[in-house]
């Protein structure tokens, strides 16, 4: 993948905007957890798997945000690089949600590009801050996000295996990305900015659930 001048990642991110929040993103093709197991159908709540659902998708939604805005103010460009292709494989779980929602009869959040804005912000600074200190931010965010999904894989309905399949493919390329960061030589950050994250990542999914 070759390196681009910043008006170009500038334009390319402004074109990932509009593909995400269109739900026109091209992923790795892979095919959708929930597709490869046949099991009977079953009576559940739709209601709560729907909205653990959509909290996911808004949160793929930030995570394409924070990797466009770290991968522009990146210096290195295999951190650059880094970034673009850990997106294009988020964006798998990104339309494995959405298509999710969809089988729920359910909708995505409709403050989807508030989110996306506030996400590209921060990722932009975190790059800003240096490409060890944003691979420890692409790191500590993968953390959090493991356990966020522990969390809703726990909370679905039992019936519900279409959306835990997803969850546990998703976690498996979190924790990756995780890993993959890590190993760049991603620097630790300071606990309370792990906490201040922790915080918006709540704020986020209190909202996006419902709305």
């Amino acid at each position: 993948m070759s390196y681009l001048t910043f008006t170009d990642r500038l334009f390319t991110t402004l074109d990932n905007a509009l593909k995400t929040l269109s739900g026109h993103t091209q992923g790795t093709s892979r095919p959708n957890p929930a597709a490869t197991t046949v099991l009977p159908v079953t009576n559940f709540n739709t209601h709560l798997s729907a909205n653990l659902m959509r909290i996911n998708h808004t949160g793929e939604v930030c995570a394409q945000a924070l990797y466009q805005g770290q991968a522009i103010t990146a210096r290195n460009p295999t951190i650059a690089n880094l970034m673009k292709q850990s997106a294009v494989e988020e964006n798998d779980h990104l339309q494995w949600c959405e298509q999710r929602l969809k089988d729920l009869n359910s909708h995505t959040s409709y403050l989807n590009p508030l989110w996306y804005v506030g996400s590209l912000t921060i990722g932009s600074i975190a790059g800003l801050a240096g490409d060890h200190w944003s691979l420890g931010f692409l790191a500590e965010t993968e953390r959090q996000v493991v356990r966020h999904l522990d969390s809703h894989i726990n909370k679905l309905p039992a019936q519900d295996w279409q959306s835990r399949e997803i969850l546990r493919q998703m976690r498996i390329d979190e924790e990756k990305h995780a890993t993959h960061a890590t190993s760049q030589g991603a620097y630790e950050l300071p606990l309370p900015l792990k906490i201040s994250m922790t915080g918006m990542s709540w704020v986020m999914k209190s909202i996006s659930k419902h709305i």
